[in-house]
């Protein structure tokens, strides 16, 4: 839970006490996954989000040919979730598992509304969190669009050094938008 407080207090100019840390962290529920356990799977609506205390998470959709293509990865300090399903109360396209055994605090959609207004310091929260996501989210189609694989492999690592530690060459290249064979002859000409 200290993880969480420290998180809230990063992204909030609001003061949080301890007092409110404890009505607060009464909204979350703690929870393990086993490595390759679902969080969520396609076709249900994601009714919680998940912030990640210990371990790796990833979100990714299967294309009509069994191909995974990953659209978020997640450590330590990350929250899960599909935001499209969240909002909209709409079925997933996507699946959201575990990569490693994983301790998350997860939280509904109808507790958020209600700790938020209690709380000014995590509506800043959330504020923050969804611009960093869309800016974040401009970055990575800009550089999709736009970027050559070594620049796209240089900037991911520069962006996300902890990730090339816990994810396989063939995830961190679907994340990127490129083959795990481009990614290879990426990282040999950087040797």
């Amino acid at each position: 839970m200290e993880l969480l407080l420290n998180y809230i207090r990063k992204y909030s100019s609001s003061l949080v006490s301890e007092n409110d840390f404890e009505i607060i962290k009464s909204y979350f529920t703690f929870k393990k996954l086993r490595k390759k356990q679902y969080f969520l799977q396609e076709g249900q609506v994601c009714k919680h989000f998940a912030f990640i205390l210990k371990g790796a998470m990833r979100q990714y959709y299967i294309d009509e040919k069994g191909t995974e293509h990953f659209v978020q990865l997640g450590i330590e300090n990350w929250w899960m979730g599909d935001r499209e399903s969240w909002a909209m109360l709409t079925p997933s396209r996507y699946t959201i598992d575990a990569w490693e055994d994983t301790e998350i605090l997860t939280i509904s959609h109808a507790d958020v509304l209600k700790v938020s207004q209690q709380f000014p310091a995590l509506m800043e929260m959330m504020r923050k969190m969804d611009e960093q996501n869309t800016i974040a989210t401009q970055k990575r189609i800009t550089s999709t669009i736009s970027h050559t694989s070594q620049r796209r492999y240089t900037d991911f690592t520069l962006e996300y050094p902890d990730f090339i530690k816990r994810f396989p060459q063939h995830v961190i290249a679907s994340y990127i938008g490129i083959t795990k064979d481009t990614l290879s002859r990426v990282r040999n000409k950087r040797s």
